[in-house]
Order: structure tokens, then sequence, then C-alpha cells
């Protein structure tokens, strides 16, 4: 199953941007969902993971204090607040379900289509 991403685009530095992922009810209700990000040439990073039945969250230290991650059970979609960017932050976002319950995205089995984040003055 894919998932459905929105948001992304170009943003000056120290602006602002929140991206969606809408997955399946299935897989929104049992599934951890994270965020990843990918730049041409390195190793894709992760960013941030919700768990699909407690709701915990976790957020990598890289980006700790300016990303946030949540989710909405009513739309069945996770979001990435971004905020304070930088232009190293430009890259590919991707947001995954891991492919079973109890992986804390370490096991993403279900992609989404991808999204631009450029962010530059």
């Amino acid at each position: 199953e894919q998932l459905v991403q929105s948001g992304g685009g170009l943003v000056e530095p120290g602006g602002s941007l929140t991206l969606s992922c809408t997955a399946s009810a299935r897989i929104f209700n049992t599934n951890a969902i994270g965020w990843f990000r990918q730049v041409p040439g390195k190793q894709r990073a992760g960013l941030a993971c919700v768990d699909g039945n407690k709701g915990f969250t976790d957020v990598a230290a890289s980006v700790r204090g300016r990303f946030s991650i949540s989710r909405d059970a009513a739309r069945n979609t996770v979001y990435l607040q971004m905020n304070d960017l930088k232009p190293d932050d430009t890259a590919v976002y991707l947001c995954a379900a891991d492919g079973a319950p109890g992986y804390y995205c370490s096991r993403p089995g279900h992609w989404g289509q991808g999204t631009q984040v450029t962010v530059s003055s």
C-alpha cells in the first residue's frame, strides 16, 4: 500500500513547513509511521517516528527541537512539523510505515511518493 504525502516546496531559511502523510486505517492503527529524508549521494536518514498503537513519538537528535511528529487519528494522517529550516535541510522527504507492527520505524514496508523540500533564499 502506498502512503500519500502532501506538503513541501521552497522555503526561506528560518521558515517552517508541515508535511502530511496519509495511510489506510489498517496501517495507521497498527504500524509505526516515520519520516525520512534523502539527499543524493548520502544515506537516507530517519527523522522521526510515531508508534501506531500507543502513539509514542521519537525525533532524531539531529533535528530535535526544530522538527516534531504528530498524528491525527480522525484523518489517518501523520504530520512532520519543521521549524527554523536551514539550507542543510534541503532533501527529498519520505514517509514510510513499517511492514508489520512492533518495529518502530525500523522495517519500512510502505512508502509515500516523496516530496522535495528546498530551503534557500
